[in-house]
């Protein structure tokens, strides 16, 4: 094989990996005193909402200043459990198993879970 055609099939082997890696749901698993939770590339914790159902999101306005949605790109693509379901102000939000993912304005450290269980509708995000 020519040493061009290797370069090519390198080249085009790390975009497809890279392109991968960016479509990827921006989550991770960090331990909490309640156990694993979901958290944002941040550290941050996520959250689920009660009100919402499976693939839309109910939390708009103030609720979404206090709880802002973990945003997905317009480019992002649904992988295993994770969706990316559209809001209705246009924007898009990451989900897992069709519950739309949020973070606390008051958590102030990665693994804070200070919105666990607020006003008994938000939830920490499990794995």
């Amino acid at each position: 094989m020519k040493a061009e055609t290797v370069t090519t099939l390198a080249a085009t082997a790390v975009f497809y990996v890279l392109a991968g890696a960016a479509f990827a749901a921006p989550v991770s698993i960090v331990d909490t005193a309640k156990g694993e939770v979901l958290a944002g590339e941040n550290g941050m914790t996520l959250y689920t909402f009660k009100k919402d159902t499976d693939g839309v999101s109910n939390c708009y306005d103030d609720c979404a200043t206090k709880w802002p949605p973990l945003f997905a790109a317009d480019d992002d693509k649904a992988e295993g459990d994770y969706t990316v379901v559209a809001r209705k102000d246009g924007t898009k939000q990451w989900a897992k198993g069709g519950m739309p993912l949020y973070f606390w304005f008051k958590d102030g450290e990665p693994g804070d879970i200070t919105g666990d269980g607020v006003k008994g509708v938000w939830d920490l995000a499990r794995p």
